[in-house]
């Protein structure tokens, strides 16, 4: 699939992180847990929109960056690849230990919680969308709209 439409699936998927967690932040702000059928679509929307995404950038993103053989490229791509390696586990620890019935007992463990790791979430969308993600739409600017990964290329 040609870059382009690559960067446009990965912004929109970031557009539906922010408004599924927008949508658990809004239920969190709640004394009491919302109905645990709710919360828990939610949640597993949220969770598998994230890990689509994750794929998507390490199947197809990162190694089209790192294929480029720009030193500078290849230092900020392998630098969020890293984080996000940590982000992602953080993630799915946070994800599997809230069980609804934990979350019911623990309400405002699970609140605090939600709140950190949600935070960590927007500050890598916010990052990504100014730091990487640019630097992706001039690399296809400069070379067109289609970038072949390193391991097409016959040698």
């Amino acid at each position: 699939m040609p870059l382009n439409r690559e960067m446009q699936r990965l912004r929109a998927e970031h557009a539906a992180l922010v408004t599924l967690s927008r949508i658990v932040l809004d239920m969190v702000e709640s004394p009491a847990p919302p109905p645990s059928a709710e919360l828990a679509s939610a949640r597993a929307l949220l969770r598998e929109t994230l890990v689509r995404h994750l794929k998507c950038e390490d199947w197809v993103l990162y190694p089209r960056l790192m294929a480029t053989e720009d030193p500078e490229l290849i230092r900020i791509t392998r630098e969020f690849e890293l984080e996000m390696g940590d982000l992602a586990a953080d993630f799915v620890a946070y994800d599997d230990q809230w069980t609804s019935e934990r979350v019911a007992a623990k309400w405002p463990d699970f609140c605090r919680e939600t709140r950190i790791i949600f935070d960590m979430l927007a500050t890598r969308v916010e990052r990504e969308e100014r730091e990487l993600y640019p630097l992706a739409d001039n690399l296809r600017a400069s070379v067109g709209t289609t970038i072949r990964d390193r391991s097409t290329v016959s040698g």
